[in-house]
């Protein structure tokens, strides 16, 4: 299916391709001068096994659910992320996302939006995953909300930033085990009811995990009234055993 992005996506590209000629970017992933995103690194991103459990997206052996969804089904309808969070584009999210290199996130979102063609997913609206009062202040920018918005203006898709609250500023994830991380999100999103009910919500985040944050803004968003929730990431991180046994 061909893509057919709003006039407003035209606009906000046509901004970022006039400050590329004022001022030429270097590539996300190998730091190319001329392209935010090169098609070198384009090419050289790993994509996702075919293979993947059909809930959370996970690789496995067969395309079916895995055991874990089947234990306890997520709240989300399901999640799949674009490619593996190995280099190249493992570089490419930390330089847009400790780098403040901004224009990252448009260059990202045209194959993120091939890629969620694929996928043939029933969305109205986009939700990114927010930062607290705290963390935003400190970094002054959203990351996924860099790619967020510009993917919902190609994919003609509602842009609900406001949808979703981080209302618990919480510690970084790295680093944290598993169970640290469920704690670490329990009860930290708000959704406001009158912006998601009844709505197919997409909601974005850079980098999956252990999918602890993925599930508890999912859920809330879910216990607010939104018909359904999809979730997509940027990349995935994955073992390399994982990956070999799919």
């Amino acid at each position: 299916m061909t893509l057919k992005p709003s006039l407003a996506y035209h606009f906000y590209s046509s901004m970022w391709k006039g400050l590329d000629l004022l001022f030429p970017p270097s590539c996300g992933g190998c730091e190319k001068i001329g392209e935010r995103w090169c098609e070198h690194c384009q090419k050289n991103s790993l994509p996702l096994p075919a293979s993947v459990c059909d809930i959370c997206g996970e690789p496995q052996k067969t395309a079916d659910t895995c055991t874990k969804c089947k234990a306890s089904r997520p709240p989300y309808k399901a999640l799949r992320s674009w490619v593996v969070f190995k280099d190249p584009i493992r570089a490419a999210l930390h330089k847009l996302k400790y780098r403040r290199d901004i224009g990252l996130g448009e260059a990202l979102a045209l194959p993120l939006a091939h890629y969620v063609q694929s996928l043939n997913w029933d969305v109205e609206a986009i939700v990114p995953i927010p930062l607290s009062a705290e963390r935003f202040a400190e970094r002054g920018y959203n990351q996924v909300a860099l790619m967020a918005r510009p993917l919902a203006m190609i994919q003609r898709w509602h842009y609900a930033p406001g949808a979703l609250q981080r209302i618990k500023h919480t510690r970084s994830q790295v680093g944290l085990t598993p169970n640290e991380r469920r704690e670490n999100v329990q009860n930290a999103f708000r959704a406001k009811a009158h912006l998601i009910r009844n709505k197919k919500i997409l909601l974005m985040d850079d980098v999956a995990t252990t999918r602890a944050t993925l599930t508890s803004a999912s859920r809330e968003l879910v216990e607010a009234g939104a018909s359904h929730v999809y979730v997509l990431t940027a990349a995935r991180a994955i073992s390399e055993q994982k990956l070999a046994i799919a």
